[in-house]
Parts: structure tokens; C-alpha cells; sequence
């Protein structure tokens, strides 16, 4: 598996884009993507880390259940999926995807 296969897309929603601010005032780099739920950490980090050219500092995952749906009197259930949130060190440069 390649880095561009972990790294499925980019989550753009208003609570990812917020911006956070540490204990100095500075900017708290964090992204989100969505990723395979067979990769653990480190294989996210290091594909971040070669897609995008930065330094990621901290990587969170959360593992999603796919939701229940009914069509009609059928009901079936989504694809589970996994989000990781890619927090990137304080010397690195931004990812101009998320700028806007």
C-alpha cells in the first residue's frame, strides 16, 4: 500500500477547520483525514509526512461503525471507516490544500 492509497481524502467540515490556538497564541496545525481501517499510526504519519512534505508531530485515530439504512422494507448498513486527525510540528510549513 502507497502513501497515496492511506491517505483516501481530506475531511473539510466546520469543526476541522476550526482554528485552535495554544497556551502562546500560536496556530495549532491540525488535519483531517479519512484513512483505511487497516493502518495503524505510523503509516499514516509517514504518508502525510512524504505526500504533503511536512513534519507530523501527532496522529489520533477514531474508528467510525457504519450507520444502520433502510430502503423501504430492506436495511443494510454503510462501510465503516476510520478518521485520523494529523496534528504537524510547530517548525513546519502548512498544507496549501486546507488554505483558504
Amino acid at each position: 500500500m502507497n502513501s497515496y492509497d492511506i491517505i483516501k481524502r481530506p475531511i473539510i467540515t466546520e469543526k476541522s477547520m476550526k482554528v485552535e490556538l495554544d497556551r502562546d497564541g500560536n496556530e495549532i496545525k491540525k488535519y483531517t483525514f479519512e484513512v483505511p481501517k487497516t493502518v495503524n499510526k505510523l503509516e499514516i504519519k509517514y504518508a502525510v509526512e512524504e505526500v504533503f512534505g511536512v513534519k507530523v508531530a501527532k496522529v489520533n485515530t477514531m474508528n467510525y461503525d457504519g450507520k444502520l439504512k433502510r430502503m423501504g422494507r430492506y436495511e443494510g448498513r454503510r462501510a465503516a471507516w476510520k478518521k485520523a486527525i494529523v496534528t504537524l510540528a510547530k517548525d513546519s510549513k502548512t498544507i496549501e490544500f486546507f488554505d483558504m
